[in-house]
């Protein structure tokens, strides 16, 4: 156990491990994101927790439209060339295969099992290094069978973003 406990707890959430995808005008992006809930029924909301430095948080400000993409264990791979950033990888989407989702836009990446798109309702400055976008969803399909219990997640990689 180390001195950071908060730290050990937070490690102990288990998140999705998703392609978080953005469109403004022909400007478009996709990374990896793991701070992704629903947080709403009625309307259907999904808030994400995304650093504010990110290339994506200023294209998802301007575009106001963003996608999850939802991987099955199985397509991990599929997902590695979007977990590095734009400064080190700014060719990333050239190399990408995506089609535009039907709602906004956003790129649906090949080998996503899912994916839900939203329109963006607020950005919440919550006075850390994460800002809180919450989107509503108006589109979203599913593209390969599963279930939840086949959802590609953060500890199934060995990975771990908290504390």
């Amino acid at each position: 156990m180390s001195d950071d406990t908060i730290k050990e707890a937070l490690n102990r959430m288990p998140y999705g491990f998703y392609s978080l995808t953005s469109r403004n005008g022909d400007d478009v992006n996709a990374m990896v994101a793991n701070w992704i809930t629903q947080a709403s029924f009625t309307p259907r909301l999904i808030a994400v927790g995304l650093q504010k430095k990110s290339y994506t948080h200023g294209v998802i400000s301007e575009g106001g439209v963003f996608a999850v993409n939802i991987f099955n264990q199985e397509d991990q791979d599929a997902m590695m060339p979007f977990t590095k950033g734009r400064a080190k990888k700014p060719d990333k989407m050239a190399e990408a295969s995506y089609t535009p989702a039907p709602q906004t836009g956003c790129p649906i990446l090949e080998d996503a099992a899912a994916y839900v798109e939203c329109k963006v309702v607020r950005i919440i400055d919550v006075g850390g290094d994460h800002d809180i976008v919450v989107g509503e969803v108006v589109g979203g399909d599913v593209l390969k069978e599963g279930d939840v219990d086949d959802t590609l997640t953060l500890p199934q990689l060995g990975w771990s973003y908290a504390g």
